[in-house]
């Protein structure tokens, strides 16, 4: 009688033996893939930061040209007794308007204001400011618009999340010249006087129904946290380096305020 059969157990093809080491290998490839991705991520978001950071110190900087250029012109600068008297500043260099049918304008700036103890000027604040314009319109403009916070209560406007011009603040155009006055009551009493020079012209404009808001990301740039205009207005925190050529340009032309 033939003997038992012996067992038969499949002998690993080639092909078999191969596989696990090509799952392994291809294992690799993605991990080696998922961190190339991960590392170019990283690395534009970097580079992102970096570029919003350039920006809003260019931006500064711009603030601070504006405010020289502006009060080197005596004959047709911010009065210097309305000047002294203010609680804060706002400067947007490069205020867009851009314009077809519907107007609407746009642009980013800084919110300063004086110090405690009324000497000098504390930490800039980001702003925005957007608003609309209706009427027949083709075409668009650039211009650079200065306001002065004449009073706390416009002061209390700068710290909420954001306000509008001529509704929750009374705005008036500012009058021009180093020694002219406020000569009307809508000046004298308004909480925050406007400015705007468009094309080498300085003059007081109106920005009625203007929106001003806190500009989070700016902020964050300047500071490394998304601070609100509230908690940098009013809590004497230290300034950036970027901004020192801002603080000197305004303590030089209103060192302290006058009442």
């Amino acid at each position: 009688m033939p003997g038992p059969r012996a067992a038969r157990f499949p002998v690993p093809s080639r092909t078999d033996a191969a596989r696990p080491h090509a799952r392994a290998h291809a294992n690799i490839e993605d991990m080696r893939l998922l961190t190339l991705t991960l590392a170019i991520t990283l690395g534009s978001t970097l580079l992102v930061a970096d570029e919003d950071t350039r920006k809003t110190d260019e931006r500064l900087d711009d603030a601070a040209s504006l405010f020289t250029e502006i009060m080197g012109a005596p004959d047709k600068s911010i009065p210097q007794s309305l000047l002294d008297k203010s609680s804060c500043i706002v400067l947007v260099p490069g205020l867009k308007k851009a314009a077809f049918v519907f107007g609407g304008k746009f642009g980013k700036g800084f919110a300063v204001c004086r110090a405690a103890n009324g000497l000098g000027w504390g930490p800039p604040a980001a702003i925005r400011i957007e608003g609309g314009s209706f009427g027949l319109q083709i075409g668009a403009s650039s211009s650079d618009v200065v306001l002065l916070v004449m009073n706390e209560r416009g002061m209390k406007r700068l710290t909420e999340s954001k306000f509008t011009l001529g509704a929750e603040a009374s705005v008036a155009a500012g009058p021009v010249g180093r020694n002219a006055t406020a000569q009307t009551d809508a000046m004298m009493t308004a909480e925050i006087l406007s400015w705007s020079r468009s094309r080498g012209i300085f003059a007081g404009v109106s920005l009625d129904g203007a929106t001003l808001r806190n500009d989070l990301d700016a902020n964050r740039d300047m500071y490394g946290k998304p601070w609100t205009s509230r908690q940098i207005l009013m809590s004497g925190a230290a300034p950036p380096a970027s901004a020192r050529k801002l603080l000197g340009i305004l303590s030089k032309y209103s060192p302290k305020k006058v009442s």
